[in-house]
């Protein structure tokens, strides 16, 4: 799959996890044995049904995924329960549906990947990560895209971000892995005092056991990544394929080609390598924010 730009197009809302389970489903499906036509006749449905559904062009209902599971023979628990949670995910509008004024299609895509994932991996070049920004310093960043928004949709575009974060803190909160070059916290968004804010925040970020954070600093030189951010999302069911997400000005590409994720993923890898190691973080954001108080 390598999805691209059109807003409001097939890849809005929960298509994207659509496609995640229904590839999943044809694996499975296929690993049995079993045709379409006797899944068909199991969830009472067509062959076409079966074949929409495992392109992601339907719904799912709960019970018909747990029939084809059971015939499809997964009946280890944890197993059963990814892919169950896939399907009510798939089929929730998520709580960013209310956003939809203020927010495109191709991002509500990544919206609905960010929820569903284990492991959330991105490296960012010209900001801090938008899971980690401070109120003061989104509305800075924001106010870049959108200076000539009314004070409300600034409000609003500011809130979606700040609601977004919350999913660091729920009981199965994924792990989130930044790297982030130096300049973007050298970079005075939104000035001296929103900057001093956003990386006293990050300071108390890194004390979050599932935050990890890296910094490439100036001396690290040209590196694997000088092409531009991007984040890497991993699932809790391993046969999950990894998606790659990387944000335009306009639009957004997924990626799920195992030679596309595999290049993303070996650039970070080496990102994570040429960064200064996570232990270290607090020390430099603290050398950082001395800096910002003498400025």
């Amino acid at each position: 799959m390598t999805t691209g730009p059109a807003e409001g197009g097939p890849t809005s809302g929960p298509t994207v996890l659509r496609m995640l389970l229904g590839a999943q489903l044809r694996r499975l499906r296929e690993g049995s044995g079993v045709t379409r036509e006797n899944a068909a006749w199991e969830i009472r449905a067509s062959e076409s049904k079966i074949s929409r559904m495992e392109l992601g062009r339907v719904g799912f209902k709960e019970r018909d995924v747990a029939d084809l599971l059971t015939l499809y023979g997964v009946s280890e628990r944890g197993e059963r329960d990814a892919l169950l949670k896939l399907a009510r995910d798939a089929n929730n509008p998520g709580w960013w549906h209310r956003f939809g004024d203020v927010l495109p299609g191709w991002f509500q895509s990544y919206l609905g990947l960010e929820a569903a994932a284990a492991l959330i991996r991105s490296y960012e070049v010209q900001f801090v990560p938008g899971l980690l920004q401070t109120r003061d310093y989104a509305r800075a960043v924001v106010m870049l895209g959108h200076g000539a928004a009314g004070a409300a949709e600034i409000d609003r575009r500011v809130g979606l971000r700040m609601e977004r974060q919350r999913l660091l803190y729920h009981p199965d909160a994924p792990l989130l892995w930044a790297v982030v070059d130096e300049a973007a916290l050298r970079r005075p968004i939104g000035g001296a005092e929103v900057m001093r804010g956003q990386v006293t925040a990050l300071i108390e970020a890194t004390k979050t056991p599932n935050i990890r954070l890296q910094i490439v600093p100036f001396d690290a030189g040209g590196h694997a990544a000088a092409g531009g951010a991007f984040t890497i999302l991993r699932f809790g069911d391993q046969d999950l394929p990894d998606i790659v997400y990387i944000e335009q000005l306009t639009s957004a590409l997924y990626l799920d080609k195992r030679d596309d994720v595999d290049h993303y993923a070996a650039a970070m890898e080496r990102l994570c390598v040429e960064a200064e190691p996570p232990e270290r973080t607090p020390d430099i954001l603290r050398r950082i924010l001395d800096d910002l108080r003498h400025a």
